[in-house]
């Protein structure tokens, strides 16, 4: 095996690639024999997908229960996020699931969501102030949409052209 990663390497370097290092080496295979040791079966992935994404939602929902309350609204809205988000992990698994967060494509859109997340709970917990926590349930919905459309080809470029055309006609 440590011949085929050395020819690997070496073809990497003629074809122009970049090669990693040997310590990039070592982390990535500690990635990968976590990822082969936690490996589900498909019916346990759609059950831990399931269970994971019905409890954010529930928590999503449960939090318009105490929409007046704002600490346990903003921590019972983003703990929901947070679910949801993850659930995904177990359709795809933790190291795909991080990849594709940190794609170019949606790299902005990650950074939004969490900060808003962070920001929401920060003003849920620490702040405890109705009108911040407020707004920043408002961005971090906001946040949601954005990163969710940023996994449907051409949908968030076809949003911002509905909203230019939408604020740009004159009444």
């Amino acid at each position: 095996m440590e011949k085929m990663n050395y020819a690997f390497e070496k073809m990497k370097m003629l074809v122009g690639m970049e090669v990693e290092d040997e310590e990039q080496q070592q982390e990535s295979s500690f990635i990968d024999d976590f990822n082969r040791n936690c490996t589900l079966s498909t019916k346990q992935r759609l059950y831990g997908f399931a269970i994971c994404l019905a409890a954010g939602i529930t928590c999503t929902l449960l939090s318009m229960l105490v929409f007046f309350h704002p600490i346990k609204f903003g921590i019972t809205f983003s703990f929901g996020n947070l679910l949801a988000l993850g659930s995904t992990a177990f359709l795809i698994g933790p190291k795909r699931q991080v990849t594709l967060m940190l794609d170019p494509v949606r790299i902005y859109a990650t950074a939004i969501y969490m900060a808003s997340i962070i920001i929401a709970l920060f003003c849920a917990v620490y702040v405890r102030n109705k009108l911040l926590t407020l707004l920043a349930i408002v961005m971090e919905f906001g946040a949601l949409i954005w990163y969710s459309l940023s996994y449907i080809p051409f949908a968030r470029s076809m949003v911002s052209k509905i909203m230019l055309a939408c604020f740009d006609t004159e009444f």
